[in-house]
């Protein structure tokens, strides 16, 4: 039997590839007969990026960059050996993890040092960017990268905005001075979510908190967001305020759509494609995945719902382990996974439990192992 191990990020516990060294730790404690390759991926979402930098062979080019509050931080991106592409990810510059909680302010938090990032790639003469937006600090609507590469926001005085909560006084976008490299280059950006630039699922009411956005800031940078999109539609006859994948980083997306042309992509999608993902599953009999939560969500083009569909395609059995689980049965689970395990048995801190997540894994995928050795 040889399995293939391919999980995403435990979200604030665990990147994939930790992840997948944990399952396939557990599988060779059970004393199951088996071949094990592990395929770590991503989404789009946080380390998706290091993860791409890994499997293309790429090299890590190391900068200076600003972080989500204009300080001076190190960072990098990946550059393939023909340099011809960039690999960036925007957490490296504009990540919640460069963050304490207590710095968490959306209404000033700027994507600035990711526009730093693109700007170091084209130094490098590249023809094309992949970027993968999770885990950014931002709903700046992609303002910050687009202020770095030249594009200025004016209220009707002419002055320049620069933070997100400015933005609700916009009444004209100045695009003459953006950095022409950039008609030379493709932009893909890779999403992790599948919610709107606006409305109640979009990147304010949705994401606003997870950034420590209060009830009254998610008011005011929907105000400000739409201030945006309606701006862009006047100028560019493009409207991006319901674009699918555009809530993608606080909006970065949708305002990376609308002035520059970007492509969005499924993340996932387009990760297993670039990485070979389809001729892994040819030589595999079974697919262990897993992540942080699955549930519901997991079907509108998370990481392990993209691994089970081409899975599925070839008939291939596919087994999930997860922190949490649905409290309900969700009958379309059930099409993509034969099997979901929780990894998390005893009650616990949330500290606690993301603490033994590495731990929860190689027990569960070992209590997994002695199952599937049981019917061999």
């Amino acid at each position: 039997m040889h399995i293939l191990i391919a999980p995403n990020a435990f979200k604030n516990s665990l990147p994939a590839d930790a992840a997948a060294a944990a399952m396939l730790n557990g599988l060779g404690q059970s004393g199951l007969h088996f071949t094990g390759e592990c395929f770590p991926v991503g989404d789009g979402g946080d380390g998706t990026g290091d993860l791409l930098i890994e499997r293309l062979g790429a090299i890590s080019v190391k900068i200076t960059a600003r972080d989500p509050l204009g300080r001076n931080r190190p960072a990098y991106f990946g550059l393939t050996g023909d340099g011809r592409t960039a690999i960036i990810e925007m957490a490296a510059a504009s990540g919640l993890r460069l963050l304490d909680n207590s710095e968490l302010d959306p209404l000033r938090a700027t994507s600035c040092g990711t526009g730093d990032l693109i700007l170091a790639a084209l130094d490098r003469n590249v023809k094309s960017i992949l970027l993968g937006i999770g885990g950014s600090a931002t709903v700046d609507g992609g303002m910050g990268i687009l202020t770095s590469l030249g594009i200025r926001f004016l209220d009707s005085d002419g002055r320049a905005l620069t933070t997100p909560a400015s933005l609700i006084d916009l009444t004209d976008i100045e695009a003459s001075g953006l950095d022409p490299r950039l008609q030379q280059v493709r932009l893909t950006i890779l999403c992790d979510v599948e919610n709107p630039m606006l409305g109640p699922s979009g990147a304010a009411a949705v994401f606003g908190p997870q950034k420590g956005a209060s009830p009254e800031d998610v008011v005011h940078l929907e105000a400000a967001l739409q201030r945006l999109s309606g701006v862009i539609y006047q100028l560019t006859g493009t409207d991006i305020s319901a674009l699918p994948l555009g809530g993608a980083a606080g909006a970065a997306a949708a305002g990376l759509q609308g002035l520059l042309g970007a492509r969005l992509v499924n993340g996932i999608d387009y990760f297993l494609e670039i990485t070979g993902f389809d001729k892994a599953l040819d030589r595999s009999d079974l697919v262990l995945t897993g992540e942080g939560s699955i549930d519901e969500q997991t079907l509108h083009g998370k990481a392990p719902f993209g691994v089970a569909a081409r899975a599925k395609k070839r008939g291939l059995p596919v087994i999930a382990l997860a922190g949490r689980l649905p409290l309900e049965k969700i009958p379309q689970l059930d099409e993509y996974f034969d099997a979901l395990f929780p990894i998390n048995h005893e009650v616990r801190s949330l500290e606690e439990t993301l603490a033994n997540t590495s731990a929860n894994l190689t027990a569960t995928a070992r209590a997994l192992g002695g199952l599937l050795k049981s019917l061999q």
